[in-house]
């Protein structure tokens, strides 16, 4: 099984490397909202090696929280990111060379805007926030991060679904070549998730195209990933070329590999534990403030808030449902 008990996590899956290289800006003119264009316009500006892109105009949340951010390091060097590889170090290791430009979103499904849309476009009508959120793993660690990105609701709203629209289903890149974890038979490729319309269009999801005020790294889901902060991490999928309405729920990558541990709904939930593992505690990554191996081995536990402490926020969508059936 590919996500790991947390006490089954090994020295060699960590990586002490920091340095982030050969970033671009997030610049470029975009057309109007909603026009469909062909991808192949690239990022205009390059940004030279050893140094990290900043993102302009970027602006406060209300959504934050004000605990302890994780270090750069601890969020950049410690990532399930399966497409570049199995282990915690994977991505960091074999994602650097991996160019996301050009990049564009194909919008597809139950909606009367669709087509193919270069990011610079699915981008440019929307606010530049910074989130700092919570992340909870699967595997019963933590982070606090602060993300860079745009409200997932607005995006939707743009596109307008109709009625019979019910989910919203989610994609990655598929590119084996590059992607190197994809050549392996580990989950069926590309990753798929998905959201109903009702949890999409919470003021809470984010499309993150940066964090700590910088453009996104390859590893982190570079240059476009969700963040669904009230979810087990494997919810909040990367390198995002695909958006699609659907009447249907869909099947994700998760569920189709190993149905009875993982839910379509993977919402934080303290009561109901992983078949393999409690999840009513977590670590947090760094809490001891160490560095390097000290920070990202911490072992202060603390306990785990239902919905990952977003519970005003979001149990209102799950009124009337079972979460122990409906996990």
């Amino acid at each position: 099984m590919l996500i790991k008990k947390p006490t089954d996590i090994r020295p060699s899956e960590i990586t002490s490397k920091d340095v982030y290289l050969n970033r671009r800006t997030f610049l470029g003119a975009a057309a109007a909202a909603g026009s469909a264009l062909a991808a192949g316009q690239a990022f205009p500006a390059v940004i030279p090696k050893e140094r990290r892109a900043k993102l302009d105009d970027v602006m406060p949340s209300k959504y934050s929280t004000d605990e302890k951010q994780n270090s750069y390091k601890d969020v950049t060097t410690y990532n399930n990111y399966y497409e570049f590889g199995m282990r915690k170090e994977d991505p960091y290791r074999y994602s650097q060379e991996f160019e996301p430009q050009p990049w564009s979103v194909e919008v597809s499904g139950e909606a009367e805007v669709t087509g193919r849309f270069a990011l610079e476009d699915f981008v440019k009508p929307h606010t530049l926030e910074e989130r700092i959120y919570r992340l909870r793993c699967v595997e019963a660690w933590s982070m606090v991060i602060p993300w860079v990105g745009i409200s997932l609701a607005d995006v939707i709203k743009q596109f307008k679904p109709l009625s019979s629209a019910k989910y919203v289903v989610f994609e990655t890149l598929y590119d084996p070549k590059r992607m190197r974890g994809q050549r392996s038979r580990a989950l069926r490729w590309p990753y798929v998730e998905g959201l109903t319309i009702a949890e999409a269009t919470n003021p809470l999801p984010i499309l993150a195209v940066g964090m700590y005020g910088e453009v996104l790294p390859n590893q982190n889901g570079a240059p476009l990933r969700l963040i669904v902060p009230w979810k087990y991490g494997f919810k909040s999928i990367k390198g995002i070329v695909s958006m699609r309405f659907m009447d249907k729920q869909p099947r994700t990558s998760w569920e189709l590999a190993a149905p009875h541990e993982y839910g379509f709904y993977a919402n934080v939930n303290p009561e109901v534990n992983h078949p393999r593992w409690s999840q009513a505690r977590e670590r947090r990554i760094g809490s001891d403030g160490g560095t390097g191996l000290s920070s990202l081995f911490a072992t202060t536990q603390q306990p785990t808030e239902m919905f990952n402490g977003y519970g005003e926020h979001v149990a209102h969508l799950y009124e009337g449902l079972n979460l122990r059936q409906h996990y």
